[in-house]
């Protein structure tokens, strides 16, 4: 059974629709990334997912249960499924890099706050910044800080666990780091929906890929079938301007 199946998933903002029927499946421990051009509806799809949005239509299924957004109650416990990294960061600069990770589990009361303290200091050690549990974000390189929001999103132990162009903000050497560690992620069985716009790490990491454009599924394959054998000019033509970028 997939762990995730996202069924005809719309989304408008006034007259515009973003997305226009989204459908897709992902299996337990899969990676898929999700590539385009900016304005196809591919962080609009993440935030959907995360209920930070409410779809307009369409459903989304969890472990073979539908999550509904009936209520604020519905709401909270749906993004309990999903981890999600933003491409801003997005830390409380106000609290240490420990406390950024203890927050949630701590409010949500998951267990005693020396497990949960233990649990956040296990996260930094897998991102490599156990030396940094007591800095402040303003103290830590952007690639330090998006390796904290990494390790911040997994403290609730999601299903699942998305990215939103985790490394835009990056330069390339920063950007490595990152890559690493979600690599890492994925080598740990981690179930992960990652929008990107490296394509030769989405080439290399995913197991799926999806290609949106206009707030369409253009494309959806092996990494080997979209970015080897492209069946749609749209997805060639992006590709191609890909290619002449890098």
């Amino acid at each position: 059974m997939s762990v995730l199946e996202v069924n005809n998933l719309r989304k408008g903002f006034g007259d515009t629709e973003v997305l226009k029927g989204i459908s897709f499946s992902l299996e337990k421990g899969q990676v898929l990334a999700i590539i385009g051009s900016s304005g196809g509806g591919k962080s609009t799809l993440l935030r959907c997912l995360n209920f930070l949005e409410s779809p307009d239509e369409g459903e989304i299924w969890v472990d073979g249960k539908q999550l509904l957004s009936d209520s604020e109650e519905e709401v909270r416990q749906n993004r309990l499924h999903f981890g999600l990294v933003f491409q801003n960061f997005n830390l409380f600069p106000q609290y240490s890099v420990l406390e950024n990770i203890t927050l949630a589990p701590t409010l949500l009361k998951r267990s005693s706050p020396e497990e949960i303290r233990k649990r956040a200091m296990g996260l930094l050690e897998q991102v490599g910044l156990t030396q940094k549990a007591d800095a402040y974000p303003y103290q830590l390189s952007g690639g330090q800080q998006q390796r904290v929001a990494i390790a911040r999103a997994l403290a609730l132990n999601p299903q699942i666990l998305c990215f939103d162009e985790p490394t835009s903000a990056l330069d390339p050497e920063l950007t490595g780091e990152v890559l690493r560690v979600i690599r890492g992620l994925k080598n740990g069985g981690n179930t992960m929906i990652v929008v990107t716009h490296e394509m030769e790490f989405a080439r290399s990491v995913a197991d799926r890929v999806i290609f949106m454009a206009d707030g369409v599924i253009e494309e959806m394959g092996t990494p080997e079938q979209v970015f080897d054998d492209p069946q749609s000019e749209k997805t060639r033509v992006f590709l191609r301007g890909a290619q002449e970028k890098f």
